[in-house]
């Protein structure tokens, strides 16, 4: 049986949102600008909000792919497909942590490097991921 659910959100408006969101993060310039503990703070800072940013982002694009395939699911029938997209993000979770975090270690015990060497990573591993989600399903 095929439920009805109302969605807080329509696929064009989240699209739209999607889109905003993907600007605002290119918009995003973090700059060391020298080595003073304050501008090393803020560039910190700054970093953080772009993770921010990307995640919210992320987070947009799976809750839109997960919408998608449940519509594929109610359709075809075909059941196989969310559980392995599911699986998929477990494993590029675990695979941008344990990539992130060998190159922090290897930083050490320079923790403020590693630290920014850590939230670099993160954010390049998030960026190409949300280009992986953004390809269309067709």
């Amino acid at each position: 049986m095929i439920k009805n659910r109302p969605s807080l959100i329509s696929s064009s408006a989240l699209i739209s949102l999607l889109a905003l969101s993907s600007h605002a993060i290119a918009d995003q310039n973090c700059v060391l600008k020298g080595n003073h503990p304050d501008e090393t703070k803020h560039y910190i800072q700054c970093l953080d909000q772009t993770i921010e940013d990307l995640q919210r982002d992320h987070k947009m694009w799976v809750n839109k792919l997960t919408m998608d395939i449940e519509k594929i699911k109610e359709e075809t029938g075909n059941s196989q497909l969310l559980p392995i997209f599911q699986r998929s993000l477990k494993n590029q979770e675990r695979y941008l942590e344990d990539s992130c975090r060998w190159r922090y270690l290897q930083k050490m015990p320079n923790a403020t490097t590693a630290a920014i060497t850590y939230k670099h990573c993160e954010i390049e591993i998030l960026e190409n991921h949300i280009k992986v989600l953004q390809r269309p399903l067709n």
